[in-house]
């Protein structure tokens, strides 16, 4: 059923009912289905895109440079180099510059409350690709990706294993109580989810029938698991701050392996990484295996294709 989502910012799920994020979804296989056939609606025709990075990137840049491309909009590419927001301008500045001249605007960066700055001034949708607190452009295509392989994410069971503090395990936990999945981060008590977003998450998790548990115990969270999450041990612009190999060691328990993978008691068991990965090289122990990485059941590929179908139902829902 359409939804009128024109001219909303997407910053976080949390500012999305379920419905909303079920529309999102739909129209997001919706887009798969026609790339595939070769038709392109063109909903974005003579529309302007600015597209900044604060941090590098693969996917989310290519996501939604192509997205643009494909429904007939211009996207605009603005690396930390490349404007004064921030250092000669201030974000408000910039916002009310770049609202006058594009009709919608990504930021992928550090802080959270630079994209929530941009949105309350540009006057235009603002997409958020990723910062230090969320990612949910990941988590749709996480969530389509659950639905092609098992069906309803509903009632699926996926835990997250790792840093239970970082923007994807947030994002995730986000979305799973707005769709009611059973959701658990393992991880060691020092990097379980801080304390604000877990009571939002027991919140929530009462009115749609979803729940939560945070798990110290790998083996023990993982069982009957539908999908198991990763990602790295240390994220971009983390790698030289105190602490970091103290991180790493407390999380060499939590590698996802051969068995990590059995211990669920399913064969079916999806594994999920937003990507970059580390694998492991022989050497080094990294966040997942090779042979878990690269096995039948490991999805991240069809994540990484998915972020260009969900970026593209974002921008189309909310720009016309």
């Amino acid at each position: 059923m359409p939804m009128n989502l024109t001219g909303r910012s997407f910053l976080t799920l949390k500012d999305f009912s379920p419905e909303e994020i079920r529309y999102l979804l739909d129209l997001s296989r919706d887009y798969k289905s026609l790339k595939r056939a070769g038709i392109y609606p063109k909903r974005l025709q003579n529309k302007n895109v600015a597209l900044i990075f604060e941090k590098s990137s693969t996917r989310t840049r290519c996501a939604f440079t192509v997205a643009c491309a494909d429904e007939g909009a211009h996207p605009e590419y603005l690396g930390k180099n490349d404007i004064q927001m921030g250092k000669k301008e201030s974000i408000p500045d910039t916002a009310r510059v770049l609202g006058r001249m594009f009709d919608g605007i990504e930021f992928r960066g550090f802080e959270h409350s630079v994209v929530e700055e941009l949105a309350k001034w540009a006057g235009v949708p603002i997409w958020n690709g990723l910062t230090d607190d969320d990612h949910p452009t990941q988590v749709l295509a996480d969530f389509q990706t659950i639905e092609e392989n098992l069906g309803a994410i509903r009632g699926k069971k996926l835990v997250y294993v790792g840093d239970g503090r970082n923007n994807v395990a947030n994002a995730l936990l986000t979305g799973a109580m707005k769709m009611g999945m059973h959701f658990t981060i393992a991880a060691p008590e020092s990097l379980f989810t801080k304390n604000d977003l877990q009571d939002w998450a027991f919140k929530v998790a009462k009115q749609t029938g979803a729940t939560f548990e945070l798990e110290r115990d790998p083996l023990k969270a993982v069982r009957g698991a539908d999908a198991i999450y990763t990602d790295v041990w240390v994220s971009m612009g983390e790698e030289n701050k105190p602490g970091i190999q103290e991180r790493v060691e407390s999380l060499r328990p939590y590698q996802v392996n051969s068995k990590l993978m059995a211990a669920t008691g399913k064969r079916e068991t999806l594994f999920l990484h937003c990507l970059p990965a580390h694998h492991t090289d022989g050497v080094h122990d990294m966040e997942v295996t090779e042979d878990v990485f690269e096995s039948a059941n490991s999805k991240v590929f069809d994540e990484a294709e998915n972020r260009l179908h969900t970026i593209k139902a974002v921008m189309a829902a909310t720009l016309t």
